[in-house]
């Protein structure tokens, strides 16, 4: 970790700062990625500066108000990224070299309403799924799911033998609850985009039947998490899967390369599944980092030139297959090594794509409907609240906070 002073944008000419949340990308970015672009930019020097996730966005506003941002700040999607726009914080990046390589629907998460401006350069996005350990599947006779009543037969069945956990997750820290769960089995109930837009336009109340049918299985899905759920952390969960004594563990890409590490566990993927046979299948495939230039740094030629490269089809190659589970947003075409990651990318074919219900537009006001959802998500996999009364919350928080408001 750097010290404030060594975080400054006044660094000497030449040294670029970039801040993120990905303290996990520290070994990737000091031995493979920054040696890359040092190939090219031998007289630059990038210092990879990361902060703990959940610390991060509080930590880049407090840097951003004393003047100790770093040159370069990776940018979470949509409304966050876009108060620190709104605040005069990033550069506009509109026809910028290495821009040119994202098509308009990967620039989205990182513009203004209007579209007129984009303030971050699209790095990744993350897809969301369900693992399963396939040697516990092979020994009680199970398959992967296709539609929802499957899903709940294989986990009735996980839960009859009584040797395994059915589903490993846990709500302690409660944004797994939502953001690995809800938000991922959520699209198949309101059609995607289409039920996300109508409820930024005010066609839709998450009172609606859809919405309260997706928190309703959501619900069904709690009676199969591990006892110690209200107790059990994300990493609890990871563990619990890794270790074989769960059967599903309902996934966020990122996780692959946590998985892929431990000796001994064999597993595949399914998507979320979808409400009959037949039905048109949509996945979660959230825009989730992208990279954007402090406007008060004094090194911004440099900057810029680190942006361009960030657009290359090199770096789109080295992101997807170094950091497993993130899959490039640029139109570069990229052969995904991982066989998980793979398998995921190619849902992008197979189904309609859409974002985290939340995460354009609503999520605005406060508190947030991030946090709304967490608090609520965690109570009813806990049992203490009905899909219906969960729906009425998050509808009641909308109109308390007014987030329709641009």
């Amino acid at each position: 970790m750097l010290c404030a002073a060594a975080m400054m944008s006044t660094a000497n000419a030449g040294t670029l700062v970039l801040e993120s949340w990905r303290v996990d990308d520290k070994a990737l970015w000091e031995t493979v990625l920054i040696p890359a672009f040092a190939k090219r930019h031998s007289g630059i020097d990038i210092r990879f500066a990361p902060t703990t996730p959940t610390e991060y966005d509080s930590s880049l506003q407090a840097h951003f108000a004393n003047g100790t941002a770093g040159d370069l700040v990776a940018c979470r999607p949509f409304d966050v990224s876009q108060s620190l726009y709104n605040k005069g914080y990033l550069e506009k990046l509109d026809g910028k070299p290495g821009m040119e390589h994202f098509e308009a629907t990967a620039l989205l998460a990182w513009q203004t309403d209007d579209a007129k401006t984009t303030f971050c350069m699209p790095v990744a996005s993350v897809i969301h799924g369900f693992l399963y350990n396939k040697k516990i599947f092979k020994k009680l006779n199970l398959q992967a799911p296709k539609t929802q009543a499957e899903f709940l037969t294989v986990l009735d069945a996980v839960k009859k033998n009584g040797a395994y956990v059915p589903l490993a997750l846990g709500t302690a820290e409660k944004w797994e609850a939502t953001q690995t769960l809800f938000t991922s089995i959520g699209p198949n109930y309101w059609h995607g985009e289409a039920g996300r837009k109508a409820l930024i336009a005010g066609k839709a109340r998450f009172t609606d039947a859809q919405y309260v049918a997706a928190f309703d299985y959501a619900a069904k899905l709690g009676s199969y998490l591990p006892s110690t759920a209200s107790t059990q952390t994300y990493s609890d969960s990871q563990h619990q899967f890794a270790s074989g004594k769960a059967a599903v563990y309902p996934v966020g890409s990122w996780d692959i390369s946590y998985f892929n590490q431990v000796q001994g566990l064999d597993f595949g993927v399914f998507a979320p599944p979808v409400r009959a046979t037949g039905d048109k299948c949509y996945i979660l495939d959230h825009m989730d980092i992208g990279i954007g230039i402090n406007k008060k740094s004094r090194n911004k030629e440099d900057a810029y030139k680190f942006i361009e490269w960030l657009g290359s089809q090199e770096f789109a190659d080295l992101y997807t297959n170094r950091v497993t589970g993130f899959f490039s947003l640029s139109n570069h075409l990229i052969a995904v090594r991982d066989p998980i990651g793979k398998q995921m990318m190619e849902w992008r074919t197979a189904c309609e794509s859409s974002i985290r219900v939340n995460a354009q537009i609503l999520n605005r006001g406060q508190p947030s409907m991030e946090q709304e959802l967490w608090n609520v998500n965690a109570d009813l996999l806990n049992g203490t609240v009905t899909g219906k009364e969960a729906a009425a919350r998050i509808q009641n928080s909308v109109a308390s906070a007014n987030k329709f408001k641009r």
